[in-house]
């Protein structure tokens, strides 16, 4: 794999900003660096057997079975086989969240809890896929980046098994057609790193940019990123259908900090 040693890099973004379309110059496995230490990788394409448990978990998304938040937009895109002529077509955007769900009184949630998808029977499968997706990229990141992952563990042994993910996540998102402005999960455990799977069909884009490094890692079908979403500021850029019914969707596995040392 290629050692990509993270140097920052002056740039003028802020939080809230939205990400403009770059071309990605991270498109090989590739191990992190920061300070000397390996802070995350990405992988073009997954192991097999993680990229059939994503296909599943895709399909079950898209389909009825699994209840979402939504919405719904038209674009104006060009035809991949035609550049002069324009078609407009709507675009579907939601995402879904499974895992612990923290306090947060401006939604009125009170308390800590599961989240509401874990009591519908239809999304169990969907559920399923993607707590054996979790448990197959904890391994991925033993394998790679040892030193993280012990750390992780560590980490861990604060957070009660009922608000974990796997082992060492609390939550999941999964986000379809979402570009992402500029932010910093400044909610994760610090220390912690968050992993990104994409699924990507007819389309372009969608790629994870982080401008304190001038890195933009091309998150193309069946590829995974782990990365520390809580040290940087990061977002992505548009996502374009090529064709009508192209997609990018991400599955991401987080650790929220709101879970340690809670009963």
């Amino acid at each position: 794999m290629k050692r990509i040693d993270l140097i920052k890099v002056k740039h003028n973004v802020k939080i809230g900003d939205k990400c403009a379309y770059i071309e990605p110059n991270v498109t090989e496995d590739s191990i992190f660096y920061a300070d000397g230490e390996a802070i995350g990788f990405y992988l073009t394409k997954m192991p097999d057997k993680m990229c059939k448990l994503a296909d599943l978990a895709n399909k079950e998304l898209q389909s009825k079975n699994v209840p979402k938040q939504g919405t719904t937009r038209v674009t104006e895109q060009k035809k991949a086989f035609d550049e002069k002529r324009k078609i407009k077509y709507e675009i579907k955007q939601y995402s879904t969240i499974i895992g612990s769900v923290p306090r947060n009184e401006v939604f009125k949630r009170h308390y800590e809890n599961k989240s509401s998808v874990h009591s519908s029977k239809t999304a169990q499968t969907f559920i399923k896929a993607m707590l054996l997706l979790a448990k197959e990229a904890e391994q991925l990141i033993k394998e790679i980046i040892p030193t993280q992952y012990e750390k992780q563990v560590e980490l861990f042994k604060h957070v009660p098994e009922k608000w974990r993910f796997a082992n060492l996540f609390t939550s999941s998102i999964s986000n379809y057609n979402i570009s992402a402005p500029f932010h910093r999960d400044t909610g994760n455990i610090v220390g912690a790193v968050n992993v990104i799977i994409c699924k990507k069909f007819n389309s372009k884009g969608g790629d994870l940019h982080i401008p304190d490094y001038g890195a933009t890692i091309g998150q193309q079908d069946n590829s995974i990123l782990v990365y520390p979403a809580w040290r940087n500021v990061h977002g992505v850029t548009p996502i374009l259908p090529t064709l009508e019914g192209g997609y990018r969707n991400s599955l991401v596995f987080y650790p929220l900090k709101a879970f340690v040392g809670l009963e």
